[in-house]
């Protein structure tokens, strides 16, 4: 089966696209699945890629140092994709803040910016922000979300351990890390809120659309006007966010790695593009 699995990956031709959105990869943590990401940019090609915040975990790294090959690996694809060519544009988050210090830097030839305004090619403007600044928990309350991060890590364990008993009981594949942060954010109506809060400074910016990460939600959704994307993470969903030739966007779920498919896509559908975190 896993030679079945390795050919049919070998087989399946790289997608190129106009831009890549890549955000909350958080590589350092023992939770990024960097695997899968490594996998997903040898089929996918751009002309731009953009890192849109918290692509390293610098508040795990400070806590306990975690490095394995594989990071190395992530990284050193997004550097040789800019050799060739491709503009890699990183915009930092919350967990890679130590590079806000660096606006307008690049390092090996990606350029590290605090927000940029992306012209599609159909001429829409998208305003494209990591979005901590708009998360009144990170913003104000600094303690307060450090223990939510430490909780986040202690769901994501229970989670590894839940869904080995459930795979021993032939029982389907259920997330209790994606439940449990669910449940929480629509407690307090988190998402709702951040996106609204997220799709006004687009409007203030005269962006017509946004595109953003930090929550961890991927969707594609018009609000009042405005085209608000999430990319999602690297953590769970494993999505990446892509701009084809004609200006549309695609939200993509890599799953190759783990079942030998192609990415499940959702193309300029607002109604079906949200896609609920699950570990892949």
């Amino acid at each position: 089966m896993g030679h079945e699995r390795q050919l049919v990956i070998d087989m399946m031709e790289p997608r190129h696209f106009r831009t890549l959105f890549i955000s909350d990869v958080h590589l350092g943590s023992k939770a990024a699945k960097a695997d899968f990401l490594l996998d997903f940019l040898r089929y996918h090609e751009a002309d731009t890629i953009v890192l849109v915040g918290d692509i390293v975990d610098g508040w795990r790294l400070k806590r306990n140092w975690y490095w394995p090959q594989v990071c190395n690996d992530v990284v050193q694809k997004l550097l040789r994709k800019a050799r060739k060519g491709t503009r890699v544009v990183y915009i930092p988050g919350n967990h890679d803040e130590f590079l806000r210090d660096f606006p307008g830097m690049h390092f090996g030839g990606i350029e590290v910016v605090e927000r940029m305004m992306h012209v599609g090619a159909d001429g829409k403007k998208y305003l494209i922000l990591h979005g901590d600044e708009f998360d009144v928990v990170v913003r104000n309350a600094r303690l307060l979300a450090y223990l939510g991060d430490w909780a986040y890590d202690t769901a994501i364990r229970i989670n590894i351990l839940l869904a080995a008993v459930r795979r021993r009981l032939g029982m389907p594949y259920w997330s209790f890390s994606a439940w449990a942060k669910l449940q929480v954010k629509h407690a307090v109506n988190f998402i709702g809120e951040f996106e609204r809060v997220v799709a006004e400074e687009a409007r203030k910016s005269g962006a017509d659309g946004v595109i953003c990460g930090h929550i961890h939600h991927a969707i594609i959704q018009d609000m009042d006007g405005i085209r608000y994307i999430n990319t999602g993470d690297w953590v769970e969903s494993c999505t990446a966010v892509a701009e084809h030739a004609d200006g549309t966007f695609e939200l993509i779920t890599w799953r190759a790695l783990a079942i030998a498919v192609p990415a499940l896509t959702a193309v300029e559908r607002p109604e079906e593009a949200e896609l609920a975190p699950q570990a892949a």
